[in-house]
């Protein structure tokens, strides 16, 4: 927990924060995710999975003066310890929570288990963070993400993607620039690597 020390005098966190050991975002990803918001003041953040992630976000979008986040969980045990979170930093204007339970999918001509989202928000996606689902749940977990949310993205938008370092997610990475040449990728080293794509 030491390590997210400095995120929380950062944003005033000091009424707790949710936290799982084999969970939560790495501080460094989250410190990466939270400098890009502040920055870039993004008038939507959308979410592949909920948490500490989405109570700094919240508050990023709180300080900057505007935007929200809209997150998905497929478990609604997690989607409700975030909502209190939220609530407790009285933060509902800047931040949802929706409950996706994960169902069988195609896409590319490939079988996945990912949220069942009935429609994205209507408003162009500024930043896509991409933390879930879990890796164990199918093969190439949480290549859908882009499949689904491509056409949404704003020019300019960014992609973070926690986990980079995993086999997989090296592979979902040259699938969807495979996919979407238009997109360029960075990695960062982190504990656990991070990618940013960024679509021109």
């Amino acid at each position: 927990m030491k390590e997210y020390s400095l995120l929380q005098q950062q944003l005033g966190l000091n009424q707790g924060i949710p936290y799982t050991e084999n969970w939560t975002a790495g501080a460094d990803f989250l410190q990466i995710i939270v400098d890009a918001c502040l920055e870039a003041k993004p008038a939507l953040v959308f979410e592949c999975s909920s948490g500490l992630t989405t109570l700094m976000l919240a508050l990023c979008c709180q300080i900057n003066g505007g935007g929200r986040v809209v997150s998905l969980e497929n478990g609604e045990e997690y989607a409700d310890a975030t909502r209190s979170y939220i609530e407790r930093y009285e933060l509902q204007e800047f931040a949802t929570v929706i409950t996706a339970p994960l169902i069988a999918q195609k896409h590319d001509g490939s079988e996945y288990s990912w949220y069942s989202l009935e429609k994205l928000p209507e408003e162009k996606i500024d930043m896509l963070v991409i933390d879930g689902p879990p890796g164990f749940i199918c093969s190439h977990a949480r290549y859908p993400a882009l499949p689904v949310c491509y056409s949404s993205l704003r020019s300019q938008s960014r992609v973070y993607l926690d986990d980079a370092a995993r086999r997989e997610e090296r592979e979902i990475v040259s699938m969807w620039c495979e996919k979407f040449p238009d997109l360029k990728h960075q990695y960062i080293e982190t504990s656990r690597g991070c990618s940013v794509l960024t679509l021109d």
